[in-house]
């Protein structure tokens, strides 16, 4: 005689997934046994065997986060403005004591780094609700073609107030690209390749970073207004090729699934590389469980939403992650031009160091991608920051000690050395942490809120920054070693004790790991059983 379980596994024989009805899920033993599978899969499979079986999901992350290359690009470029001879002369006021010398003041430098990040705190604030609405694809396209208008408000600037107000205009889409790119990136491709992938957002800060310094090196010597204008015209390089790849590519699966469009998520699940019915199946199975365990804790996502519970400790990660990259002297490798002529670095040599620097950043992001897959998130993370601690503060010591032209040499090493650790520990791993902290159902809106964090970290240590740098500020040099030493060991000290490893986690276990409110220092000995929904 039938049980009545019996009879329940039969109603659903020969139902296709996406024909199955969310609140029925957890009911239907089918598909949570694809779902166990699902997630048992997730965890055999290694690196390497993930990028084999997943080229076209790194292709379509890395595409994504290739659209940070934009705010980088810019970012980098008003560093390097304020270094340049003939942007100086033209916007500048003459430095005391000095003949034919020109200095842009202090106020009007931070403007310009400051006004692209008010901008882009607006995006990452408009850039949640529109992603819940529209989908990452749609989202970015329509980011991307804003961008696209925006640029010819500061390449057609005939003055510093100009110049300022299209930097802020062109900041809204970069906050729609800083707000998706490493959701999405971490929601395309398998659990063992969420670390290399996301990281490839500090590779795009570091390839920006590289066509600035290439360009401004090339430029640095003209004398009239094509210095700094063909520098900002090739920002067009990028939009248009962007959009039309980012258009023809797949929607996030889970993404599709908290939309309820299941059929679409099994297609996105098949186009990023499980060509198999059967895994295509487990995976997406595996997504709805996990997708219909958030909807049944929290109903529909709201920005409210992240303050509540222990959404509101997740929330607190992602914004000190977030916000803790402004404090462990990443701001020198923002302004590395400047910094290098104000340790005492010739003009040229300084724009030399520039591109050196940058092409190490792009080295050291690279050997982040094994670095990942050895490491946990969190032994990187404190170990960076504890040697960055180490050269800021021999950075302040070299510039203290009187200066000859070893020691200027030296501030200039050491600052190459505080931006290759940078880029590759804290830079990389922190989107890696921001991608996964957050639960499925609040990504976008977390993200976004995290940003918005990092930003208003940002915007007054820019001040403090181009202060601590300029000669009509506090001209400390590389004293300012000390101050970021200081800021950076604050961070330390947060990340040991609230810093969880998430890393061989999937977003079903670290809810859980959440919900139990397990300490950090004990999530990665935490053992959670397959079949656990809470």
């Amino acid at each position: 005689m039938s049980t009545e379980k019996d009879l329940e596994r039969d109603d659903f024989k020969g139902v296709s997934h996406f024909e199955v009805q969310q609140s029925e899920i957890l009911k239907n033993q089918e598909i949570l046994n694809d779902a166990y599978n699902g997630e048992n899969g997730e965890h055999a499979q290694g690196v390497w065997a993930a990028a084999k079986s997943h080229p076209k999901a790194c292709f379509w992350a890395f595409i994504m986060c290739f659209t940070i290359v934009m705010e980088s690009f810019d970012m980098f470029l008003n560093g390097n403005f304020v270094a340049l001879g003939a942007f100086q002369r033209a916007y500048g006021v003459p430095v005391e004591g000095k003949v034919d010398v020109f200095a842009i003041p202090t106020r009007w430098q931070s403007a310009l780094f400051q006004s692209g990040q008010c901008g882009a705190f607006i995006g990452v604030f408009l850039a949640g609700p529109v992603t819940n609405r529209l989908g990452y694809r749609w989202t970015t396209v329509l980011a991307l073609v804003m961008m696209n208008a925006t640029i010819f408000i500061s390449f057609f600037a005939n003055s510093l107030a100009v110049l300022t107000i299209g930097q802020a205009f062109e900041g809204i889409p970069w906050g729609f690209f800083i707000a998706n790119s490493p959701a999405y990136a971490s929601e395309v491709v398998p659990l063992a390749l969420r670390g290399v992938c996301t990281a490839t957002l500090q590779m795009s800060w570091s390839i920006g970073s590289i066509i600035v310094a290439g360009a401004t090196y090339a430029y640095n010597q003209r004398d009239d207004e094509w210095a700094w204008r063909v520098p900002l015209a090739l920002q067009w390089l990028f939009p248009t090729p962007l959009l039309i790849l980012i258009f023809l590519g797949p929607e996030s699966p889970w993404w599709l699934i908290r939309r309820g469009r299941r059929a679409e998520a099994l297609n996105s699940i098949k186009r990023l590389g499980d060509k198999d019915e059967k895994k295509a199946n487990e995976k997406l199975a595996m997504m709805e469980r996990t997708v219909e365990i958030e909807t049944l804790q929290g109903g529909q996502p709201t920005l409210l939403d992240l303050f509540k519970g222990t959404d509101l400790r997740r929330t607190i990660i992602t914004c000190l992650m977030y916000a803790s990259q402004n404090f462990a002297g990443n701001l020198i490798a923002n302004q590395a031009t400047f910094f290098f002529e104000q340790a005492g670095i010739s003009p040229n040599q300084a724009f030399q160091l520039n591109l050196i620097n940058s092409c190490l950043q792009f080295v050291a992001n690279a050997l982040s991608w094994p670095l990942s897959a050895w490491f946990g998130r969190r032994t990187i993370i404190l170990w960076g920051f504890a040697t960055n601690i180490c050269f800021l503060m021999i950075l302040g010591v070299c510039a203290t000690i009187p200066q000859t032209h070893g020691s200027n040499y030296a501030q200039a090493c050491l600052g190459i050395i505080i931006s290759f650790v940078f880029a590759g520990t804290l830079g990389p791993i922190s989107y890696t942490v921001i991608a996964e902290t957050s639960s499925v159902r609040l990504r976008a809106l977390s993200t976004a809120v995290g940003r918005a964090a990092y930003y208003v970290a940002e915007i007054p240590m820019i001040y403090l920054a181009s202060q601590m740098l300029n000669t009509t500020g506090w001209n400390l040099a590389g004293k300012c070693g000390y101050v970021w030493g200081s800021t950076a060991i604050v961070c330390w000290i947060l990340a040991f004790f609230f810093l969880p490893e998430l890393k061989h986690r999937t977003y079903r276990e670290s809810d859980i790991l959440f919900n139990r409110r397990i300490s950090a220092r004990k999530f990665k000995s935490t053992i959670i059983d397959v079949k656990d929904n809470e």
